[in-house]
């Protein structure tokens, strides 16, 4: 089968949920080959993720994940707002989550989070040479706090419950292919 029979298109979309962070869907869709069926899809916001390094270390931020109901060490990141450049969430979200400046922000990678679901894209820069402002700007309710994690112990305790967070093995994965250990 050829992509031309792979494709499905969209004919009518309805709006089942509007949320404070995504929109749920329902699509009817038809395939180039006949089928046609009724599918549940989210728009969400752009995520935006930022690997800071400080010499061997990983800048990490630990909060609390209220779905999965746990605490977690991850990368700092964020929603992208609006048509802002997803480089400026990274460095807005570094800034506002950790109090430090990148003197160096290049972009990793970017995919689609979960093309099953949802029709955002995920994108993950290198921050390096970071300048320390000496203070966080959180949101209201975002409690959390940074702390230095050696590279090597969080690339090994990757998947463990607390490295739990999906996009952030993704991050170690477009770091890592960028050559870095």
């Amino acid at each position: 089968m050829n992509d031309q029979a792979l494709t499905w298109n969209v004919t009518q979309s309805e709006m089942l949920l509007h949320t404070p962070v995504f929109d749920v869907l329902a699509q009817k869709e038809v395939s180039a080959a006949g089928p046609a069926g009724t599918y549940v899809a989210m728009q969400a916001p752009d995520w935006v993720m930022v690997i800071p390094v400080l010499g061997e270390d990983f800048l990490l931020v630990r909060q609390w994940r209220h779905a999965a109901r746990c605490l977690t060490t991850e990368f700092p990141g964020g929603v992208r707002d609006g048509d802002e450049d997803p480089a400026q969430t990274a460095a807005r979200e570094l800034l506002e989550e950790t109090g430090f400046r990148a003197g160096k922000l290049r972009p990793l990678g970017r995919c689609n989070p979960n093309p099953a679901l949802f029709a955002n894209r995920f994108y993950c820069y290198l921050a390096e040479d970071l300048i320390p402002t000496g203070a966080q700007h959180l949101d209201a309710d975002e409690l959390l706090r940074y702390e230095r994690r050696p590279i090597r112990a969080v690339l090994a305790g990757y998947g463990s419950r607390e490295y739990s967070h999906a996009l952030m093995g993704t991050a170690l994965a477009f770091y890592l292919l960028d050559g870095r250990k």
